[in-house]
């Protein structure tokens, strides 16, 4: 049997092959939640037969790598995002890597060719160029990631005119350019069938169900605030408020009916009188509670454990 040696993009060496993982910084990521994620899934899922998995709200992907990197028998993807320069990575990565891979590199010889204290005025410069309007979207997508690593906290937030204001992060050897995470990603997505949607509507993934085999959907939406001074919100400019978590029940209901195999995170909101809000939302669904670190708070010592809800619909 042949011995085939994977090369980078450039032919320079042998690229050690790491697994896919996110490649972005992501608020509510799900890293540290898949084993227990893992362990919700249908006992026979890995029974099934060219499975399409769905997610509508991917952020930064640590789901989907995971599924299609553990259960071979998904042969399907579809994922969505709000986000459009997220959208645009996936794009790159899946499609055109290089391109991505040459745009971080020139930023990041621009930004470690100044010294450091000089590096905080270069990351505003970079801000304010992916706010104005007319940058191409590759070069917008580049910039995305190279925020993403070099803001604080990693952070995704913008404004009420929709603009990035994520302060610096003061990191002194950011990964700006991962070219083996890239490469690894790229591998992955392109070993299945791939369908990356418009950044829009979360529903617009109905249309690419599969009829004749099994779909499963995993939901990852804009969480619901614990409680009323809870304040990440902003990962848009559109509220994700009860009215739409209402919607998106809706949504699972239409799912069911068609046979979808459903799994959603959220947080363990409560109501003014101190309900849960999705116990009694989702009624009729399999409901748990784990347990989620969470790592928004500028504060470390207040990164605490915090229960989250897992819905589902087997």
């Amino acid at each position: 049997m042949p011995n085939h040696k994977a090369v980078d993009l450039f032919g320079e060496r042998p690229v050690r092959r790491i697994p896919a993982k996110p490649f972005v910084k992501w608020a509510g990521g799900k890293g540290n939640l898949l084993q227990k994620l893992e362990a919700l899934l249908p006992t026979d899922f890995d029974d099934l037969k060219n499975v399409t998995y769905i997610e509508p709200f991917v952020g930064g992907g640590a789901m989907l790598f995971h599924m299609l990197q553990r259960h071979k028998c998904i042969t399907r993807a579809v994922i969505n995002d709000i986000n459009a320069d997220l959208i645009r990575c996936y794009q790159l990565i899946a499609n055109n890597p290089q391109i991505l891979i040459d745009r971080l590199k020139n930023i990041e010889n621009n930004y470690f060719s100044v010294d450091f204290p000089a590096r905080k005025e270069l990351f505003y410069a970079y801000r304010d160029q992916y706010n104005s309007e007319g940058i191409h979207p590759d070069e917008r997508a580049a910039l995305f990631i190279f925020l993403n690593h070099t803001c604080f906290n990693g952070l995704y937030r913008v404004n009420a005119a929709g603009k990035f204001n994520v302060p610096y992060g003061r990191y002194k050897k950011p990964v700006i350019c991962n070219k083996e995470v890239i490469m690894a990603d790229h591998r992955l997505l392109n070993s299945i069938e791939l369908m990356i949607r418009q950044p829009g509507d979360y529903k617009l993934v109905r249309q690419n169900l599969s009829r004749n085999h099994p779909n499963f959907v995993y939901f990852d939406p804009p969480y619901r605030p614990l409680n009323d001074t809870s304040s990440f919100r902003e990962y848009s400019n559109d509220p994700f408020d009860d009215i739409q978590q209402e919607e998106l029940k809706e949504f699972c209901d239409r799912l069911s009916n068609k046979n979808c195999l459903i799994m959603l995170s959220n947080s363990d909101s409560k109501t003014e009188n101190g309900d849960s809000y999705f116990e009694k939302l989702y009624q009729g669904y399999r409901f748990e509670r784990i347990m989620a670190p969470r790592f928004i708070n500028a504060n470390g010592e207040k990164r605490e454990k915090l229960a989250e809800v897992v819905i589902r619909n087997y």
